[in-house]
């Protein structure tokens, strides 16, 4: 990858791709004037007066698609008991139940409700109600999920490219696109059945277009912004810090005493495309999550995802989540170079929009401290570090005359890189649920459809999942798992309310089996109240002796 360690982009212009050095328009970011159209052959083909390099830029960003493409499509048929098993089975559950119970948008459902129908408060749902359109079609199957992420990814990634592009240059593009595509954690978000992928795609082509309206002026990318930016909060309400690097550049814009060059829009415009954007990209969210907060207060188990995220944490907890994201998330690679290039990327019109993306993540982090648990939270930290390290790659390159010691070089950077991301994101591939999916299958075969299963399994929903059958987590507290028991009383009374509630069956898993041993007056209770009628090393499953109610 040559094209990383040379000087051009960075050396001749910091701030500015070529289109705008020439006199483009004005504008760093591609926008073809005329008739429709994101960009012309100017901006990604290789026309007869390209800047040296260009096309071979262009191949090689064409090439990272490619791979990082065939990357995520590995294991895409994989069961969801991988290291994020519990979340994506709550979405394939939700599109699932939408399949066969009616395709009621606005009323999304879980399995674990016991016999209740399970509505929760969720993200907009379109990626399980899409999901299960396809269900119609091509039949209940894991890699139609995992296949949302992948597209959202696929058509993000060049929209990167031209974001970074048009804020550090060229060089720094092309590595970005590369740290970007194979990072850990976006090459196992990117094929996950989960919201967090498409919406932080969503949120880069929504950054791309808004800046494409500042520097042409045209109504046409403020709407697409405005739309791709409403859906990324949709999809994810975390998405909301997309807000700081779009206020920064809005308010950078309107400080200044005079338009600046480069940008188009003056400032009556402005006013009335900025009122436009905040309608398209606000209001819709706003009715989504009160309809969502509604459901989630008037049903059973009366629970909204993401709820209780907001909470400050030790300083303790911060320090694993710094660690977790410098190392699994990001590699440790990544993380030194975008700390480099934070000092050393130049900041020209656009270049302190990741700055102030970084600001509002660490904030996000600190404020939603307990909802960073998960490592998906810290996504949008990706595309940041990225393009960082892009910004710190081109300027050593620019350092580099020698062309041998740049090829050296980058051949050993990527290597590295290549050989951590593989290193740290194989454990996230092995299962960590298999138990959980054996037993629900069992349940599946074993058990009529009508069945309501307790089960001892740690707050996972998979086991319900491939049961396909209603119930409760073990211990249960208002609607949600309750942890474990602190005594055999406990587990006695909790089970005994779930059997009048019309429980059938309960399941211990090989994470929870240890409870027989600890608890032996729930052992005896069983023994005098339930039969077992499945022993296996992975689980075992007891019915439930019929009770008067």
């Amino acid at each position: 990858m040559r094209v990383s360690f040379s000087g051009h982009a960075m050396s001749e212009a910091p701030h500015l791709p070529p289109t705008q050095r020439s006199g483009a328009a004005g504008n760093p970011l591609p926008w073809r004037k005329g008739r429709g159209g994101l960009t012309s052959s100017r901006d990604l083909g290789c026309p007869s007066d390209a800047v040296p390099g260009a096309c071979h830029v262009t191949k090689i960003a064409i090439l990272l698609w490619i791979f990082a493409v065939a990357v995520r499509l590995i294991l895409i048929d994989q069961p969801y008991v991988d290291y994020w098993s519990w979340r994506q089975s709550d979405v394939a559950a939700i599109a699932r139940n939408f399949f066969e119970h009616g395709f009621r948008f606005g009323y999304p459902q879980i399995d674990w409700a016991g016999n209740s129908a399970g509505y929760v408060g969720t993200e907009f749902p379109i990626l399980p109600f899409l999901a299960a359109i396809c269900y119609k079609f091509a039949g209940i199957h894991e890699w139609i999920g995992r296949s949302q992420s992948v597209i959202f990814f696929a058509v993000s990634l060049p929209f990167f490219f031209l974001l970074v592009r048009g804020i550090f240059g060229s060089s720094a593009a092309t590595w970005a696109t590369f740290f970007y595509a194979f990072a850990p954690l976006n090459v196992f978000a990117g094929r996950s059945f989960m919201p967090d992928m498409p919406s932080l795609s969503l949120g880069i082509i929504g950054l791309y277009f808004f800046l494409c309206w500042l520097g042409d002026g045209r109504p046409a990318p403020l709407y697409l912004s405005a739309i791709a930016i409403s859906l990324s909060i949709l999809i994810k309400a975390t998405s909301v810090v997309i807000a700081a690097p779009l206020a920064s550049i809005v308010v950078g814009r309107l400080c200044q005493p005079r338009r600046p060059s480069g940008f188009t829009v003056k400032r009556p415009a402005m006013y009335r495309g900025m009122a436009a954007f905040a309608a398209i990209a606000v209001l819709p969210s706003v009715a989504w999550y009160w309809h969502a907060h509604q459901i989630a207060e008037q049903y059973y188990p009366h629970h909204s995802f993401g709820a209780g995220g907001v909470r400050l944490e030790s300083f303790s907890w911060y320090w694993e989540i710094a660690q977790q994201t410098a190392t699994s998330s990001l590699t440790p690679l990544l993380a030194l170079m975008a700390l480099t290039g934070l000092f050393v990327a130049p900041r020209g019109k656009y270049g302190c929009l990741f700055d102030w993306w970084l600001v509002a993540m660490v904030l996000f982090v600190v404020t939603v401290g307990y909802g960073n648990r998960h490592p998906w939270y810290q996504l949008p930290f990706v595309p940041i570090a990225a393009a960082f390290a892009g910004a710190a790659c081109a300027f050593f390159g620019s350092k580099i005359s020698s062309r041998v010691a740049a090829v050296t070089l980058s051949i050993l950077l990527a290597a590295s890189f290549a050989i951590l991301a593989f290193f740290y994101v194989r454990p996230l591939y092995e299962s960590s649920a298999a138990q959980l999916r054996d037993a629900g299958l069992e349940l599946k075969k074993i058990t009529t459809t009508n069945a309501l299963i307790v089960a001892a399994d740690m707050g996972n929903p998979t086991i319900f999942y491939y049961a396909n059958r209603k119930g409760w987590h073990f211990l249960e507290q208002r609607g949600i798992y309750g942890g474990t028991p602190k005594n055999s009383q406990q587990a006695i009374a909790d089970l005994e309310r779930l059997h009048r509630q019309g429980a059938t069956h309960l399941v211990f898993t090989a994470n929870t089996l240890w409870w027989l041993n600890s608890y032996p007056e729930l052992t005896q209770h069983l023994s005098e109240t339930a039969t077992l009628v499945e022993a296996a090393p992975q689980f075992r499953i007891y019915k439930l002796n019929s009770v008067a109610r």
